[in-house]
């Protein structure tokens, strides 16, 4: 319910190419694809994605690769990132499923999970790429578990 498989992906690369910008280094498919363990073609989808979508940028050439840039890397939120894959607000949907789930019609959990949707959302709103590339960085979290 939390994110799709293809916003899990998305961050964790998100995270990784953050990780790699700090250093000024740039990044490609076939080792993020590996440092996050995702399929290198679902990988390059959903780097096309967070293109688009302005969150990390594309150089082409010898020396190009995937990267965020330094004001980016300050600006980007995990909100940010999860609207561009999923392209919806999680306090919007219902976590059963349903389409018409609400305060009038809520399903047989709503009351229950609202206010953890509301958490999940500050929580997302205020949590900044360079902290989560920071935290992998100085290895207090990991992208993949060994």
């Amino acid at each position: 319910m939390i994110f799709s498989k293809a916003c899990e992906y998305g961050i964790r690369a998100s995270v990784y190419i953050a990780q790699k910008s700090v250093s000024k280094e740039r990044c490609n498919i076939k080792d993020i694809s590996k440092e996050i363990d995702s399929p290198e073609a679902f990988t390059a989808k959903i780097l096309q994605t967070l293109v688009h979508a302005q969150i990390i940028q594309s150089v082409k050439g010898a020396f190009g690769g995937f990267e965020i840039t330094q004001k980016n890397l300050r600006k980007i939120k995990l909100i940010d990132i999860a609207i561009a894959i999923d392209g919806t607000l999680y306090d919007k949907t219902c976590v059963l499923g349903l389409k018409h789930c609400s305060e009038n019609q809520p399903c047989p959990v709503h009351n229950q999970f609202k206010h953890i949707k509301k958490d999940l959302l500050c929580m997302m709103q205020n949590t900044h790429l360079l902290a989560m590339s920071t935290s992998v960085e100085a290895g207090l979290s990991c992208l993949k578990i060994a």
